[in-house]
């Protein structure tokens, strides 16, 4: 067979990092190659091992867990953090992201939605919790029902302004990209929102994870 994943788990109680090591381990296709305690531990194990995948927890002492990813980001950019946390909190998940996190899994949920995390940034692409994308899909879903108003499709630059949004850029900075004005770009945001049926900026994120926007370099 393939080669198995290479995992390290890092988490500040040793009860979680064992549980997870025997759920992991018994998995025909992955390895938990080390284990850290606390986020400093983590970086400097990473550089050590070089695992496929960090299991990331965000509530460490000393180097937290989202100071610890945006370091790995810089200094093991092979590996791919997914956070796991029990925060299902849009702030956690946007700094994270930013921070370089390729993952976010609830600690609250199955062990199949760990183990499907995994499997899904070792091949590049992002996950975000089932939980939490549900909301969003619901929205999509209702859309999309037998007799609802079908939704306008979104225009190239309300796609491009919300991709941007996503990725963390102000509306400032996507006018200064896009050689546009700040409240044009503030009307395509507001419409391609309107369109999707959209609250906030969590559930532009959500929607770009979706479709793979952030995969994107």
């Amino acid at each position: 067979m393939a080669d198995k994943l290479r995992i390290l788990l890092a988490d500040d109680h040793e009860t979680v990092r064992e549980g997870l090591r025997m759920i992991l381990n018994a998995q025909p296709d992955m390895q938990v190659v080390a284990t850290a305690g606390d986020g400093r531990e983590a970086v400097d194990e990473t550089a050590r091992v070089a695992p496929d995948v960090v299991i990331m927890d965000i509530s460490m002492p000393g180097l937290n867990g989202l100071a610890a990813t945006a370091q790995l980001a810089e200094r093991c950019p092979g590996a791919k953090v997914i956070t796991l946390t029990r925060h299902a909190d849009s702030t956690y998940l946007q700094q994270l992201l930013r921070a370089g996190a390729a993952g976010y899994v609830l600690k609250q949920s199955r062990p199949a939605e760990l183990l499907h995390a995994i499997r899904t940034v070792a091949t590049g692409n992002k996950y975000l919790d089932a939980s939490m994308a549900g909301p969003v899909l619901g929205n999509y879903a209702k859309a999309t029902a037998p007799g609802a108003e079908p939704a306008a499709p979104l225009s190239p630059r309300e796609t491009e302004v919300l991709r941007l949004i996503a990725w963390g850029n102000t509306n400032k900075e996507i006018a200064a990209r896009l050689d546009l004005s700040v409240k044009t770009v503030e009307a395509h945001k507001a419409n391609g929102m309107r369109k999707l049926g959209m609250r906030g900026r969590i559930d532009i994120v959500r929607y770009a994870l979706l479709q793979g926007w952030l995969n994107e370099s």
